[in-house]
């Protein structure tokens, strides 16, 4: 909008003055910047949690356990709500953040610090990615997610809106085979041979595939959540599929 007056000049003269108001973009009523937000959040933050390794009982486990099975969990949200094209915008996004962190710090660790700074070694200790591990991460989580997002979205075409725990079972077996076999392939094959590779390999997928079944019930709620409070989100008549 613009208004219009009249102002006194100093020459004595009335002049016509318009003024407009500012323009800004209109943001649109979805939850879908927020999902997105909190999943790449999520993902970096696990990314350095993950260095620090700790015991439960006889399990060695990382820092990572803690939310990296929520990233699935909102990869899962994405495909189902959002559609295909949406998640595969939000995982090209983690994914890019991801990898301009690793290369954030790397710089940074190598830049040489001041003499009065004594913290290299704890900055390389938490911070010192070795690349071959970093390829590993960003390449497994890329496949993972894409393909835990394609099939989600194939089998709800198939099922609708019914058989939630198809698509969500269904996507995590085929993300997670993925994921775990992409990993321990780049980070670790020649490293570890023979059945040790394969038992790593066979152990990191049921681990965490378990950990998205026992959160199969939150995953459930948190989709139900947000397809009520979206908008422009409705829920298609059955359609028989042959």
């Amino acid at each position: 909008r613009s208004t219009v007056g009249e102002v006194l000049g100093l020459d004595g003269q009335w002049w016509i003055v318009t003024t407009a108001e500012p323009h800004y973009a209109k943001l649109q009523p979805t939850l879908y910047p927020i999902v997105v937000t909190v999943f790449v959040s999520m993902l970096l933050i696990s990314n350095v949690a993950a260095v620090k390794l700790f015991a439960v009982g006889p399990l060695i486990l990382d820092g990572g356990i803690f939310l990296f099975p929520l990233v699935y969990i909102l990869g899962d949200v994405l495909a189902e709500v959002y559609g295909f094209h949406a998640a595969k915008r939000a995982v090209l996004l983690a994914f890019a953040m991801s990898g301009l962190a690793a290369l954030s710090f790397l710089i940074v660790g190598a830049v040489p610090p001041v003499d009065s700074w004594g913290n290299q070694e704890a900055w390389d200790a938490v911070l010192g990615f070795v690349p071959r591990i970093v390829v590993a991460s960003l390449a497994a989580f890329l496949i993972g997610q894409l393909l835990n997002a394609y099939v989600l979205v194939w089998i709800k075409q198939r099922t609708d809106e019914g058989r939630l725990w198809v698509r969500l079972l269904g996507s995590t077996a085929v993300g997670q085979a993925a994921d775990t076999l992409v990993f321990c392939t780049i980070a670790f094959y020649g490293v570890i041979t023979g059945a040790e590779f394969w038992n790593y390999v066979i152990v990191g997928y049921l681990g965490n595939t378990l950990i998205e079944v026992v959160l199969l019930p939150v995953t459930y709620r948190v989709v139900a959540a947000i397809k009520r409070r979206e908008p422009t989100y409705t829920e298609p008549l059955p359609v028989a599929v042959p």
